[in-house]
């Protein structure tokens, strides 16, 4: 875990430390959850404001971002909370409540701070099986915080490292969205989801399932919208990830201001708009059907039959079953 104290303790002021000394017995009586989250919940202690990310600036005006009742970790101390969430003296808290912190990474890197990704090779899993569609970067006349990843609805969203789940949530732009913080003080999200797996306090492991892709929220088309984030700000994951590979491109990562200082040129690729729109059709396997007779009746291939719906040239069809196709 990091090594930062906390800028919200160090200010705090004795009006603070006698509301938490006169709900000590409550605390002991377990009839609250604890001081923190009595603090948390007022707003001279935490004032953060929604942040939409790559959304637009109407959409970051919307006051119902989030459509269902927010889940909070039940801890009793502000030392247990530092035991137990990862990066929880680094963020001041641990917040279910907004889907970014507070923009304040810069005031941490100095000259460069050095992240460490992994230790070993099952520290980190790919959110999913397939290729970039969209990189980070500006799109549209804004900018893009992530990496959008082909997927169908229905596929395996795993967890890229070990963390702590922040957010599992139904947002209006992001549609189903979790969250994940990791002990080094990043935070990944997962974006589009058609169901959501896991909920705010689970711990994952790498390589965890914790969703199934979809097309939920302000989306074209199924895919995931992979993002990582610092203290607020996006990252690129092309950075810390080699999507051609599906891997690492270094077990550490040294994060500088210049990372934050993101390209002002927008750059539109026909060819992912072209992507987004395409749709998945559907055959019905008949009696006597072969892989190779319905390839040739769909002007597809058996290849891109098997790999569209995970089955092998060998697989037996069953009248009646269905299979996807392009």
């Amino acid at each position: 875990m990091n090594n930062y104290f906390c800028r919200a303790m160090k200010i705090i002021t004795w009006k603070y430390l006698l509301a938490i000394l006169a709900i000590a017995p409550l605390l002991a009586a377990g009839q609250v959850d604890s001081a923190l989250e009595l603090i948390a919940d007022t707003s001279k202690w935490q004032n953060y404001e929604p942040h939409m990310g790559g959304a637009s600036e109407e959409e970051s005006k919307e006051s119902a971002l989030f459509m269902e009742p927010t889940a909070t970790l039940e801890l009793n101390t502000i030392a247990d909370s530092i035991a137990n969430i990862p990066a929880y003296d680094l963020y001041c808290g641990w917040d279910t409540k907004t889907l970014f912190a507070e923009k304040n990474a810069k005031e941490y890197l100095g000259n460069g701070m050095d992240f460490v990704l992994s230790h070993m090779e099952c520290d980190f899993v790919y959110p999913t099986h397939g290729d970039i569609t969209s990189p980070f970067g500006p799109r549209w006349g804004r900018m893009h915080y992530g990496l959008d990843i082909d997927l169908e609805t229905g596929d395996n969203v795993v967890a890229a490292f070990e963390g702590l789940v922040r957010i599992s949530q139904f947002h209006a732009s992001y549609g189903n969205v979790i969250v994940v913080r990791h002990n080094n003080g990043l935070e990944t999200l997962y974006a589009h989801l058609s169901q959501r797996k896991v909920k705010p306090g689970d711990h994952v492991e790498a390589g965890q399932l914790i969703g199934l892709g979809g097309n939920t929220g302000r989306s074209y088309g199924a895919h995931l919208h992979f993002e990582v984030r610092f203290m607020g700000e996006a990252i690129d994951p092309n950075l810390i990830v080699d999507p051609s590979k599906k891997s690492l491109r270094d077990w550490e990562f040294t994060l500088e201001k210049e990372h934050f200082e993101y390209a002002t040129k927008t750059t539109v690729d026909p060819k992912t708009i072209a992507a987004r729109k395409s749709t998945t059709k559907t055959h019905t396997v008949k009696s006597g059907e072969t892989l190779s007779a319905i390839a040739r009746k769909r002007a597809t291939t058996v290849d891109a039959i098997c790999k569209l719906n995970k089955i092998k040239k060998s697989s037996t069809l069953r009248i009646g079953q269905k299979l996807k196709y392009k």
